[in-house]
């Protein structure tokens, strides 16, 4: 195709250019519900709040409490004394890599990735709201325990092996986040009691965004603002690249279209002044078996292959493409003859 590169351009602009809009309508609609939610400390008000609701649910609320575990919490790995309800492990090799240009950069890849969680809760006093399913949060504020690094002695078959292959271990990155016990969390979505008359919060099921962030309702909505205005601009500029790529494509499409008429028209004057000539030079006084078989008033000259039948004129030629009319046999090649 001669528009592939352009057409694989645009493509790969449009599907960015979805996903940027995507993501800022997302950022913008999750800063609109946090600022209409309502904010309580986890208390007695939460309980009549739901008592008011239609359903015993209220669509989106921010809440605030410590977090408390509901039986035996976690532990850390690496350091006993600490304690938490979700617990990530995360284990990253890196690597230098030689490029494609022939360089050697550092890079790095998730080779393990587990979650550990445990039933808890937000309390504040006597009062409680359990959290449902917090690993489907948005935004999962976590502790970093541990980050540790433990580099790779390499021998010298590693590096005979890692020249050939184009990759160089450096070493393995284990890190450990906690959600800590005693913290201080700010949850934001769904409030509703179960048939046991516990609150639980747990993400909304019209899709709102749901949050168990560290940070303060106005932290988050300026971090939410960020990312949107982020990918407004992101927005913006792959929107201009996509315009600017399509206005190529179609700047040379209309002049290819353009080329091709001009080259169709020069075609067809140059088609009409040679059948204009032809019929000038051409003899009128004609024996039954000089005329073209198809016409009956011109001359025949063209011989067809390879039956070899000299039976049609140069204008009706230009129709007969398939079959002799003679002899019904295929034409696989024209030549100009004249005949006496």
């Amino acid at each position: 195709m001669d528009y592939l590169g352009e057409i694989i351009a645009v493509g790969i602009d449009s599907v960015i250019f979805g996903i940027c809009l995507k993501q800022f309508f997302h950022c913008k609609n999750a800063v609109a519900a946090v600022k209409d939610a309502e904010f309580h400390e986890v208390g007695p008000q939460l309980g009549n709040l739901v008592n008011e609701s239609v359903d015993n649910k209220v669509g989106y609320v921010a809440i605030r409490g410590i977090v408390k575990p509901l039986g035996k919490p976690l532990t850390s790995i690496n350091n006993k004394r600490i304690t938490g309800v979700v617990q990530k492990l995360k284990i990253k090799e890196h690597v230098v890599a030689r490029t494609t240009a022939g360089f050697w950069s550092d890079q790095e890849r998730t080779v393990h990735k587990v979650f550990n969680t445990v039933p808890f809760a937000l309390e504040h006093g006597p009062y409680s709201v359990e959290i449902l399913e917090p690993l489907s949060a948005d935004i999962l504020d976590m502790d970093v325990v541990s980050n540790t690094f433990e580099p790779t002695v390499p021998s010298f078959a590693d590096h005979l092996w890692g020249f050939f292959t184009g990759v160089r271990q450096r070493g393995l990155q284990s890190t450990e986040e906690l959600l800590r016990e005693g913290a201080l969390i700010t949850g934001i979505g769904e409030l509703s009691r179960t048939k046991s008359k516990t609150l639980t919060l747990q993400p909304p099921l019209n899709g709102t965004p749901f949050y168990l962030t560290s940070m303060s309702v106005s932290s988050l909505l300026k971090k939410l603002d960020d990312r949107k205005k982020t990918y407004r601009l992101l927005c913006f500029m792959f929107g201009a690249i996509g315009l600017l790529i399509g206005g190529i494509l179609f700047r040379r499409y209309w002049k290819d279209r353009t080329e091709q008429r001009l080259a169709e028209e020069l075609r067809q004057s140059l088609a009409a002044s040679r059948k204009e000539g032809r019929q000038r030079v051409r003899d009128t006084d004609l024996r039954e078996d000089q005329m073209c078989v198809v016409c009956r008033s011109n001359p025949r000259e063209i011989i067809l292959l390879p039956c070899g039948h000299v039976c049609l004129c140069e204008d009706c030629a230009e129709n007969i493409t398939n079959d002799c009319p003679v002899c019904r046999a295929p034409i696989s090649q024209k030549a100009a003859a004249y005949i006496s």
